[in-house]
């Protein structure tokens, strides 16, 4: 801890009365003693734990009355002594410590100590290692942090000092990767600083090992000839009907790709009008990918073809390996690739698309809505979903991928793509698990400083049903740890798949908000309740509107509407009411977000509201104004056709919700927020 620079009370081992009472007059009093044994690990139940001694002579009787006490408790226990330890106390307990994750590796957690952390589960996680900031960021992200800043007229601790106590524990743990897992609690924190004044470590008894990673200019090497092949190779090309090795070659073929496209099948000599070739290795030229759609216990022999012809990556439709049980068939192609140095996507999935190519490898049918958005599934369900929203609602898309078994590629291989992809604005990722969680985060955080990614995380681990051996590991639920790395990492979890998929579809439309004020213009009192409740929860913060603006917006409004935020135009008003009121909202600087609530009337129907929002907005654009405008609509069912137009024009507009185009909204001031652009 002395190195580390982490305070701790002073103290000192003693194995006889007359070095109690030396230690003693070295500490001062009052002190603490406490059992030192290998066998006792709950010295209180034993007791073996003695606070509040303030004399050489209840120090002497408290040494003895330890020992008596621990023998007692555990004749066979071998005893080393008796810690003699300054008392500490005072100001607030909090708990600071590191578990290892499977996921993601050494993370460090941060909570209020004794009772609440356990009772209330108030405790954040970052990984390891974090600066400054992230330190910081963790103080004052437990729900209790009120409590450290002076609630109630109590003096506020130094969070500054316990920054820096996380901040080096997340060091220590870094430098010596065999701690499992790590506690100091309590920790006291004061208006001067802060104190360890108890100390837990685990070790691992195996071999620490770190997942073998590519560099990032290997990924991207790999990642561009997968996305923008020169020529593809169907391994298991059928010319009958209702086969996936045929529906594969009809959608390369019906897709428009412009590639080479070389059916492999020993047994046909041509498919759908192209030359096949009886292995990969007879086909003349490159090839830069080879889509399978033999049976899993055909793959083996065809990846060593692979390797000798120099294709860069196998994409593995075929089931029937560790979904099914069958690591061990998975292990064998997974070490074959290696060795014959191709990567390998899947197996067990969909395929993937890319539109700027017209590249559709995969047995679903072809998608032609070219636009900004990248998505991935690790589940073939939620990819047929994906694919069924985005043709529902025109989204525009730049990739879709199926990820299956994740044998090779990952999560982490598609952003670091993505991420230099002029043709993809946004990335949104359903995903049941991370295989190197700590090169998804690494890979992440650069991306978010550029483009929105979203993770839709489904499913849980063992961590959190398993027996932990300190504070901090039984806190660790595998869930927590996830929603707070993947936030230290700026992407936007999203709570479930609709909102996963409006997040895609909303995020590249909407422009970078320039700050925090957001207003809510409204036409029935009841949707501004709403919306204002959806603000809450969504993170948005209403803004107060100066009397100026005030007074601007009441020119426009009836005298028994309201002003304020919401402004209720109250919902018999004209066109012209929504239009002034729209601008006025735009044209001002100091808004920074609109949030539309439309109802219907006949004075203003859905398509006159739709088109001179619309038209407003536009015209704010062309004058260089862009802000984020989202609208919820309630009425008829003209009120949906209504919406497809908005979207349309940019603007994020759902029917008979108020939820869904504001968390749209506060999805936006997440990433804007985690990116630095606020």
């Amino acid at each position: 801890m002395r190195r580390y620079g982490i305070p701790t009370p002073a103290e000192g081992l003693a194995t006889s009365q007359d070095e109690v009472v030396s230690l003693v007059k070295k500490i001062g009093t009052p002190v603490a003693m406490k059992i030192v044994s290998p066998d006792i690990l709950h010295k209180t139940d034993a007791g073996g734990v003695v606070v509040g001694v303030d004399s050489e002579a209840d120090a002497k009787d408290a040494y003895e009355k330890i020992i008596a006490n621990a023998k007692k408790y555990d004749a066979s226990a071998t005893i080393t002594g008796v810690q003699v330890q300054q008392m500490v106390g005072g100001g607030q307990e909090v708990i600071i410590g590191s578990v290892t994750d499977p996921t993601f590796g050494k993370v460090v957690a941060f909570g209020l100590g004794g009772v609440l952390v356990e009772v209330l589960k108030d405790i954040t996680f970052r990984l390891a290692p974090l600066d400054r900031n992230e330190a910081r960021s963790m103080v004052d992200g437990i729900k209790a942090a009120e409590v450290l800043q002076g609630a109630r007229g109590a003096e506020p601790v130094d969070r500054e000092a316990l920054a820096d106590v996380i901040q080096q524990v997340a060091a220590l743990v870094t430098d010596f990767p065999e701690i499992s897992e790590f506690d100091l609690n309590p920790v006291f924190a004061t208006a001067e600083g802060a104190c360890a004044a108890d100390i837990r470590i685990l070790l691992d008894d195996g071999e620490v090992t770190e997942p073998d990673r590519y560099s990032q200019q290997d990924i991207l090497q790999v990642m561009n000839r997968m996305m923008n092949p020169r020529s593809v190779a169907v391994v298991g090309a059928s010319a009958e009907d209702g086969k996936i090795g045929n529906s594969v070659m009809k959608n390369l073929q019906n897709g428009g790709f412009a590639g080479g496209i070389y059916p492999i099948n020993p047994k046909a000599t041509e498919i759908l009008g192209y030359k096949a070739y009886p292995s990969i290795t007879d086909v003349p030229g490159e090839i830069d990918v080879a889509i399978f759609t033999v049976p899993a216990k055909f793959v083996l022999a065809a990846i060593a073809e692979c390797g000798a012809k120099g294709v860069s990556t196998a994409v593995l439709i075929p089931s029937g390996f560790a979904e099914t049980g069958n690591v061990e068939l998975q292990e064998e192609v997974v070490a074959a690739a290696k060795q014959h140095g191709v990567r390998l996507l899947g197996p067990n999935i969909y395929g993937y698309y890319y539109t700027p190519q017209n590249l559709c490898a995969t047995f679903c049918t072809p998608y032609d809505v070219r636009g900004g958005v990248a998505l991935t599934s690790q589940s073939g369900g939620i990819g047929m979903a994906i694919l069924g929203y985005s043709r529902t609602t025109k989204m525009g898309v730049s990739a879709i991928v199926g990820l299956g078994n994740k044998s090779d590629i990952d999560e982490d291989d598609l952003l670091t793509y993505f991420e230099q992809d002029e043709n993809t604005q946004c990335v949104a990722m359903h995903l049941e698990d991370l295989k190197d969680g700590k090169a998804f985060v690494e890979t992440a955080k650069r991306m978010t400083k550029k483009k929105p990614v979203v993770v839709l995380k489904a499913g849980r681990t063992a961590l959190g049903a398993r027996a932990a051996s300190s504070h901090t590991g039984a806190l660790a639920g595998d869930d927590k740890v996830y929603d707070d790395v993947l936030r230290q990492a700026g992407v936007i979890r999203a709570p479930g798949l609709n909102d996963m998929l409006d997040y895609a579809r909303g995020l590249p439309l909407m422009p970078t908000p320039k700050g925090e004020n957001v207003v809510i213009i409204t036409g029935a009192g009841g949707s501004g309740v709403l919306l204002s409740d959806a603000c809450v929860e969504a993170g948005l913060s209403l803004m107060d509107i100066p009397p100026d603006l005030d007074e601007e917006f009441r020119r426009y409004i009836p005298p028994f509407g309201a002003s304020g935020n919401p402004i209720d135009i109250t919902g018999g008003e004209p066109p012209s009411t929504y239009e002034a009121t729209i601008r006025l909202g735009l044209e001002d600087p100091r808004i920074h977000a609109l949030i539309l609530g439309y109802w219907h009337t006949i004075v203003t129907p859905p398509m006159v509201f739709a088109e001179l929002t619309a038209r407003v907005v536009n015209e704010a654009r062309a004058k260089g104004i862009d802000k984020p405008v989202v609208a919820s609509l309630a009425g008829d069912t003209e009120v949906e056709k209504a919406s497809d137009y908005l979207f349309e024009h940019r603007i994020i507009a759902h029917p008979y919700t108020t939820e869904r185009p504001v968390a749209v909204l506060g999805a936006k001031y997440r990433w804007a927020r985690a990116a630095g652009l606020l």
